[in-house]
């Protein structure tokens, strides 16, 4: 069961966390829709909508029936899916594959809520969705890969496919914590359909689904031919084990309760769990100690999800001081900026291992943003966010094909007129 005695912002965050997990899909569609500036240094600055262009194609949902077989079921019992846009030309048999983001559940109480929605039920999940960024067969869009066999993984287990059953509870409650059953299944069927014969192949994943990607970068490589290049991508999925501002360990605190509900620890490196506390384990800076997969970092040093619950819950501001900073970084006073400049800091800190890795890469831009490999906007357009002059896509296109190295650390905010800054002050 999850651990009960957290206090103080323990309160907050049954209620909040819960939000803030199945809220996730409202955040990633307000991502698609709005961003409050193009210059992070413009004082009033103008929403753009995003369209999706005339030719843009929404791709069918397929739930895994074969998944019955296995009882890899998603929060609620409900059979767990993918969409899947088949590749074509020189990218027939090269496969991108894409783990869903949307927080987590760390109780009895936040995976009830969350299994009356699309994060915890296949019942709930769009049957059609647009393919974006890094997912998009547009060329203009998605320069590397768009020619590639490309899957989005929908997430429904609540703990980044990593829980396992003998975690369930036989008291008659009804929740299925079979995380790690969806991810065998999902690639067994991926498998059987062409991945086995794969070239080229890439894992990602955007912020839980990043971590999710993080976790099983390895077992992906291990189902592959051995002559193919497999290398994988974690967004927004480096989450940091850093106090909040008022020093509670929330996110370790958090973790803990995770990784304890749903057995995660099973799916976590033995080597770690042997000379740590496991839920120390599924924090990134421990997970890429012990990945041998070639791995691309991308994350912005000011992840917006990051500082409105790792480092300024909502526990943690009784007063309201950072009310208005959480929500838009160009609401901060200087005090504020310096604590975000330390923040950014730890994660530069947390990314050294992979910094001196010669097969690893990253992309660090001073944003204030989370995910950003799904849409056009952020990926590769002509107002995409930059570093020397550098998309994210062209970066990792550059480290993926072995063209450059490709470790692009950006300068401290505000130094970039590229960033996107979401402002979450405005009205929508």
């Amino acid at each position: 069961m999850a651990n009960p005695r957290l206090r103080g912002w323990r309160k907050w965050a049954k209620k909040d966390w819960a939000i803030a997990a199945v809220g996730f899909t409202i955040i990633l569609f307000a991502l698609t829709l709005l961003f409050d500036s193009r210059n992070p240094t413009s004082s009033s600055s103008s929403s753009s909508t995003f369209n999706l262009p005339s030719n843009h194609r929404l791709i069918p949902l397929t739930l895994l029936h074969r998944a019955k077989a296995t009882g890899a079921f998603c929060l609620d019992g409900s059979l767990p899916g993918y969409h899947f846009q088949k590749g074509f030309g020189s990218g027939s048999n090269n496969w991108l594959l894409h783990i869903e983001g949307g927080g987590w559940c760390n109780s009895i109480e936040t995976c009830e809520i969350r299994k009356r929605t699309a994060l915890g039920s296949s019942k709930y999940m769009d049957p059609l969705i647009p393919f974006d960024g890094i997912l998009s067969h547009q060329s203009s869009q998605n320069p590397d890969f768009y020619n590639w066999n490309i899957v989005k993984m929908r997430y429904c287990d609540g703990a980044s496919l990593a829980g396992h059953p003998e975690s369930e509870f036989k008291n008659g409650t009804k929740l299925f914590f079979r995380g790690q059953l969806i991810w065998e299944a999902i690639m067994s069927e991926l498998l059987s359909l062409g991945l086995s014969k794969a070239k080229q192949a890439l894992l990602t994943g955007c912020s839980a689904g990043g971590l999710a990607t993080l976790i099983h970068c390895d077992d992906f490589r291990a189902h592959l031919p051995k002559d193919a290049t497999v290398k994988c991508l974690a967004d927004a999925g480096f989450f940091l084990d850093e106090p909040d501002i008022l020093g509670n360990r929330t996110m370790s605190n958090f973790y803990h309760d995770v990784v304890q509900l749903q057995g995660v620890a099973k799916s976590l490196h033995k080597k770690c769990i042997t000379e740590m506390e496991p839920s120390k384990c599924i924090f990134p800076q421990q997970i890429i100690k012990n990945i041998r997969t070639p791995l691309f970092i991308v994350n912005p040093a000011y992840d917006f999800w990051q500082i409105q619950h790792v480092l300024v819950p909502a526990g943690s501001d009784p007063d309201g001081y950072w009310r208005r900073c959480r929500l838009s970084i160009q609401k901060c006073d200087s005090t504020q900026i310096e604590n975000l400049q330390g923040f950014r800091s730890s994660l530069l800190k947390a990314l050294s291992s992979l910094q001196h890795d010669k097969e690893g890469g990253m992309f660090i831009n001073s944003c204030f943003v989370h995910c950003q490999t799904w849409m056009a906007e952020t990926w590769h357009s002509s107002n995409s966010p930059r570093i020397n002059n550098k998309t994210i896509a062209e970066s990792v296109g550059d480290w993926y094909f072995n063209r450059k190295v490709t470790k692009e650390i950006d300068c401290p905010y505000p130094c970039n007129p590229t960033c996107y800054h979401m402002d979450f002050t405005q009205p929508s």
